[in-house]
């Protein structure tokens, strides 16, 4: 089974296809292919409220390109997401409509809700120690993800604590708060493990130079963010290796998750390379599976 799968962000637009076999009645996931096109939509949603003409032309192409790909590849089935750029942009129904006429691509936007429970269909703890407390923490350019899974319950919560939204200034001190009081309330302070998904805790994880899943301690995290930002964004660039859309929101999104580490007790941190995009992935094969497994 081949699936396409599309996550449109605020930070980039990202295809990921992949395969699942199944092996003694049991999928295997394979990433085939990952493209990423850093359209920074959140520049525009954030601040103005509204897509700018050129970077609609630039998503457009960039979706008629990806239904190309999809056809070579002769996916089995596709899902495309929007989060919080576009959801929060006042031209979305109008960009839909565009990309849907120009490309066949049906994109559905979807709330910060929807967003944690495509994350957590990874069901990476299951890769870890089922018994234990995890808390999946999603940091992206316009929202923060959250959901706990132990004590046999799951709790889930979006917030626009976004890495884009706090280098902007546009993160509110009511939305930390709430952000920090629902933490309170609903999470353990004691033997929760961290599990963070994205781009940015994957650059964090690589810049920390963590292999094979090896945990990553708060006290690291917070050193290597202040090493970070020991650096110009033209260093982050030339020495650490950073992209340029993610050298200017490194910061902010490590500064979310040790704050949220913080305020949970989090010592440790895995970060296996997931996304929405994997967990869109293990929704269609959920829909398709009932073909290949008897």
């Amino acid at each position: 089974m081949l699936f396409a799968t599309i996550d449109i962000g605020s930070n980039a637009v990202r295809l990921l296809l992949t395969n699942v076999e199944i092996v003694e009645n049991n999928a295997v996931f394979e990433r085939l292919t990952l493209l990423r096109i850093p359209i920074r939509l959140g520049d525009d949603a954030f601040i103005r409220g509204k897509i700018s003409d050129d970077k609609v032309k630039t998503l457009v192409k960039t979706m008629c390109g990806f239904r190309e790909i999809m056809d070579g590849f002769n996916v089995m089935d596709s899902m495309a997401c929007a989060t919080s750029a576009l959801r929060e942009a006042r031209n979305r129904d109008d960009i839909v409509k565009k990309i849907k006429k120009e490309s066949g691509i049906d994109i559905k936007i979807i709330d910060g809700k929807r967003e944690a429970k495509l994350i957590y269909a990874n069901h990476i703890e299951k890769n870890f120690d089922p018994s234990k407390r995890y808390l999946y923490i999603d940091v992206g350019g316009g929202s923060t993800e959250i959901t706990y899974v132990g004590d046999g319950k799951r709790k889930s919560k979006s917030f626009n604590v976004g890495a884009i939204r706090l280098k902007e200034g546009l993160v509110l001190k009511e939305t930390w708060d709430d952000m920090n009081q629902w933490l309170d309330k609903n999470i353990p302070k004691e033997n929760v493990i961290g599990i963070g998904s994205g781009g940015n805790i994957s650059s964090l994880y690589l810049l920390a130079k963590k292999i094979n899943n090896d945990p990553l301690q708060y006290e690291e995290l917070k050193t290597l963010c202040q090493t970070i930002n020991g650096y110009s964004f033209e260093d982050r660039i030339t020495e650490l290796g950073l992209k340029p859309d993610r050298a200017d929101v490194i910061i902010p999104a490590c500064r979310i998750y040790l704050s949220i580490m913080k305020t949970c007790g989090i010592q440790t941190m895995h970060a296996p390379i997931i996304g929405l995009s994997d967990g869109m992935v293990h929704e269609l094969y959920q829909k398709h599976k009932k073909k290949f497994i008897e």
